[in-house]
């Protein structure tokens, strides 16, 4: 019997714990993404400006960023149950308390003279009361949503052994696309028969039904009954780390590897972000196609996204098996990555199929490419410190993303003053094509090979 174990029958219950971590961050994406579905309507009720808008993103990924610094340094103190636990209560509650703006809804607020760069053009100093409120729910649920990734990459590294960490990263990470996936198919018709604020409610709720899995279901490795010897043998089958204390964040800074992550994260993640906050707009405003003609064309471009950047995940991995080195592996997977997002600079070129595809192309790119990097942590750093470098890292794709919504507002404000809301993405989506090849050379400058480092403390 103990032979059998040893030869073939090895548990997968690792594949179940990566399902719990996709399903989480399903829910996460459906949360953020229900804003960006809802921006016609609520440009409507609201009588918003696309700068305020931009501002409400701006808060969301403020807050965002703080909860990843602070959650990747939490999970690696005290773990990675608790950790998600927090997270996905506070998201949950943050979600449910964006009904109540509905109430706000055709109230103006007038705000003080130092705050009129938050005001209507055409009002200087009034503002309408939901958008501030929204600015407020935003805010709580960034911060709680900020520890969905440093849980997720801890659970990661912990259940699995390197070779198939890209691979698991790659199945999670889908996640985000799926969520994107059943947003734009489920949201609006919610939104259209019960009202917009049933969408964030029933989103909340699906956070606590995860919760009861999650719960019951999570633990380490060496404490599962559903874990065998031999599943637990290729867990730990690459080689021992010795033991410490979690590091501190500006202990991780002090290497530049950290940097090459870091670094990578800000100059690419924007680019996720402004798909994720302004693709319902860009056709609408470019192909005059509302929420309900374009959720197919939205739900198609994550459905291919979903689909190709699984393989983007499994190629890095099977190269690894072929022979290559972790570092030659990830590294051609990069370039690859990078390269494939560059046609997006044609999509305000081509029809709406076309545009369609060049999307998502790019976001399948987008998502291997974050996978990767991701896995390149787990590559070269301790599991101690690998929470509070994702968290450092994410916080640094937030900052990014902040900056970038603001300028994409401003942008298409101004553009749209002219008419031509149009030159105004073409020259947003020329920016997001090149943004991968700039961090793949700064991400091979700050680290030549992804290897395991001896850190002191």
């Amino acid at each position: 019997m103990e032979n059998d174990t040893a030869v073939g029958k090895i548990t997968n219950y690792r594949w179940f714990i990566c399902a719990l971590v996709f399903f989480a961050t399903t829910i996460n994406y459906i949360d953020r993404q229900i804003l960006a579905l809802l921006k016609p309507m609520l440009d409507t009720s609201i009588g918003w400006t696309n700068t305020q808008y931009g501002w409400v993103n701006f808060a969301f990924q403020g807050a965002y960023a703080i909860g990843l610094l602070w959650f990747g340094s939490y999970v690696d103190r005290t773990g990675v149950k608790r950790g998600y636990q927090i997270s996905i209560i506070g998201w949950s509650v943050a979600a449910i308390l964006h009904a109540p703006i509905i109430f706000l809804v055709g109230t103006q607020l007038n705000v003080p003279s130092w705050l009129g760069w938050l005001a209507n053009p055409k009002t200087p100093l009034v503002v309408p009361a939901a958008f501030i409120a929204f600015l407020f729910a935003r805010v709580l649920l960034g911060l709680f949503e900020g520890g969905n990734f440093p849980s997720a990459i801890k659970a990661v590294t912990l259940w699995f052994p390197r070779r198939e960490r890209a691979l698991a990263t790659s199945l999670f990470n889908a996640g985000t696309n799926a969520g994107a996936i059943f947003a734009p198919a489920l949201v609006p018709p919610l939104a259209y028969m019960l009202g917009w604020q049933w969408t964030f409610i029933f989103a909340g709720i699906a956070g606590f039904i995860w919760l009861l899995f999650w719960v019951p279901k999570y633990n380490s490795p060496e404490n599962r009954p559903e874990v065998n010897p031999a599943e637990l043998d290729l867990i730990r089958s690459d080689p021992a780390e010795a033991a410490g204390q979690p590091m501190p964040w500006h202990a991780v800074l002090r290497y530049r590897q950290a940097w090459s992550f870091i670094t990578s994260k800000f100059l690419t993640d924007p680019v996720w972000w402004f798909f994720l906050s302004w693709l319902p707009d860009f056709f609408k405003k470019t192909r005059g196609l509302d929420i309900k003609n374009s959720w197919v064309h939205l739900v198609t471009i994550y459905v291919i996204i979903t689909i190709l950047s699984i393989g983007g995940g499994w190629l890095t991995g099977y190269l690894i098996k072929k022979g290559w080195s972790a570092s030659r592996a990830r590294k051609t997977g990069m370039i690859c990555f990078a390269l494939l997002v560059v046609p997006i600079v044609l999509v305000s070129q081509v029809g709406n199929w076309p545009a369609v595809l060049l999307i998502g192309l790019a976001g399948s790119a987008h998502q291997a490419w974050s996978a990767t990097i991701y896995t390149t942590v787990s590559d070269m750093f301790p599991k101690r410190a690998v929470a509070t470098l994702i968290g450092i890292g994410g916080m640094a794709g937030a900052v990014g993303g902040m900056i970038f919504q603001l300028v994409v507002g401003m942008m298409l404000d101004k553009f749209a003053l002219q008419g031509n809301e149009t030159a105004g993405y073409t020259l947003l989506f020329a920016i997001c094509s090149g943004a991968y090849i700039v961090a793949f050379i700064i991400n091979h400058a700050l680290a030549p090979k992804f290897e395991p480092l001896e850190m002191k403390a």
